[in-house]
């Protein structure tokens, strides 16, 4: 690698992880190919990102950002699992290292907070941010229809009623 794909990937890099809300430090020695492309196809689905990129040179991309807490954890064959929802990453990476004792979660940062792996774990297991949209449009909209079947069920009500006594009178 010359020195100016150097460069451009350090600018990169630092791109991410200035607009990444979470950034997972895992080591992935013994993972196969087919291990480390199903990872990525799980991060992808889930809106993150997967990248092995050299230590020194995501070091250097890390100075000056909010996750600089995470460059001791660059030893060795690292990834970086990063994406825009303090969620998912870690999510995945998590579940995966369930599933597959290869890749070992190292710690991460979500914003200026280090998380170490118990950290990264109790961020797995939030819900994520559309699971909370869905949860508080879900709270906002019963009280309405609540509101809308009360004002509809004394009109129902008295409706049953005259068709009772409409019945009644029709029997008699």
């Amino acid at each position: 690698m010359d020195r100016t794909a150097k460069a451009d990937l350090v600018s990169t890099l630092n791109g991410v992880f200035n607009q990444s809300a979470v950034v997972v430090v895992a080591h992935y020695k013994g993972l196969t190919v087919a291990d480390m492309q199903k990872l990525r196809s799980q991060m992808k689905q889930a809106g993150a990102t997967v990248k092995v990129a050299k230590n020194s040179l995501a070091g250097i991309a890390l100075e000056g950002t909010d996750v600089a807490s995470i460059k001791p954890l660059l030893k060795g064959p690292t990834l970086l699992a990063y994406s825009g929802d303090p969620v998912a990453a870690a999510k995945v990476a998590v579940d995966f290292a369930k599933t597959n004792d290869k890749l070992v979660i190292l710690g991460g940062a979500m914003g200026t907070t280090s998380l170490n792996p118990d950290g990264v774990k109790a961020l797995a297991s939030l819900p994520s941010l559309d699971e909370l949209r869905a949860k508080l449009v879900g709270l906002i909209q019963a009280p309405a229809t609540k509101i809308a079947q009360l004002s509809t069920a004394p009109a129902a009500k008295l409706a049953r009623v005259f068709g009772a006594y409409a019945k009644k009178d029709e029997a008699a």
